[in-house]
């Protein structure tokens, strides 16, 4: 599993939007490289940010 296959299911999973901190925390991942797949997901519209530095999965 690559590191936005991770950020992704993490946010998945998640009953809430998460920052990027929490999502690097839950999935024990480096934060910069939570930032960077966030990045890629949000280009590619598999998650979206309900309110700033928030984010989920879009369904």
């Amino acid at each position: 599993m690559d590191v936005k296959e991770i950020v992704l299911d993490t946010l998945k999973k998640s009953s809430k939007p998460l920052k990027a901190g929490e999502i690097a925390q839950a999935a024990g991942l480096d934060k910069a490289l939570v930032d960077k797949a966030i990045k890629e997901l949000k280009k590619e519209e598999k998650i979206n940010s309900p309110k700033r530095c928030f984010y989920c999965a879009v369904n």
